[in-house]
């Protein structure tokens, strides 16, 4: 996520907000125009209003949870995960309040399945993001996500067809997926949980098979689009 959401934020709010330069997160849709119809805000400008306060409470627990992975001791990391967990429950709570003035609002009920994916909640994110992408069947966001989701539930096939997907039609989203599927084999070859050994080899395996192919693919891509200027 980028910081160009929070000139919005100041404007609708009244308060000055300041975040510092963090990695870019995906919510490429950024903030939503909050500006008061006559009278007073509509439900839609209410909505977007909340969705953007969720997004930049969603930034601060994106922050807290890369400093928790940055942790060297284990207090360290205990705090900035318990303030992740606090901003991203806050999020959630904001884009549940924006699918609830909006139910049309994929972006609102996108990021209420990122926020339950953040806190664990998985089943509860998978059924957010199918509203999202019932509104909006090519939302790429959401396949990613929703792909993300299926990881933590070890649905690896469901997982793997959605990069297939994105490999054909968003190849830098394509690549996040493939991002979290390293952390998954990591995660998971610490604590297996209910993923075999043979499930986590095998993914081991398939990420390291589609990252090579992905290189090379774009190394073609770049080498076709010099040919062309010749």
């Amino acid at each position: 996520m980028r910081n160009r959401i929070l000139p919005l934020l100041i404007l609708s709010l009244g308060i000055s907000l300041g975040f510092a330069a963090a990695p870019t997160w995906a919510v490429p849709e950024g903030a939503m125009p909050t500006s008061p119809a006559a009278g007073g805000q509509d439900d839609e400008g209410k909505a977007n209003l909340a969705y953007n306060i969720g997004l930049s409470m969603v930034e601060t627990g994106d922050q807290a949870t890369t400093a928790a992975d940055a942790a060297t001791d284990d207090a360290t990391r205990k705090t900035a995960l318990e303030s992740a967990r606090a901003s991203y429950t806050e999020a959630r709570a904001k884009f549940q309040e924006a699918t609830r003035l909006n139910a049309t609002m994929p972006g609102a009920w996108n990021m209420v399945g990122y926020t339950e994916r953040k806190l664990g909640n998985y089943d509860e994110a998978l059924a957010a993001y199918e509203r999202a992408l019932g509104l909006n069947p090519n939302y790429a966001q959401a396949i990613e996500y929703r792909a993300e989701a299926y990881l933590g539930l070890n649905r690896i096939d469901d997982a793997k067809q959605a990069y297939l997907d994105l490999f054909a039609s968003n190849r830098a989203l394509s690549e996040q997926f493939l991002g979290a599927a390293k952390k998954w084999v990591m995660a998971r070859r610490k604590a297996p949980g209910n993923a075999s050994t043979a499930v986590v080899n095998d993914m081991d395996r398939w990420v390291q098979e589609r990252t090579r192919i992905a290189a090379k693919t774009a190394a073609l891509t770049r080498e076709g689009a010099a040919a062309s200027w010749r």
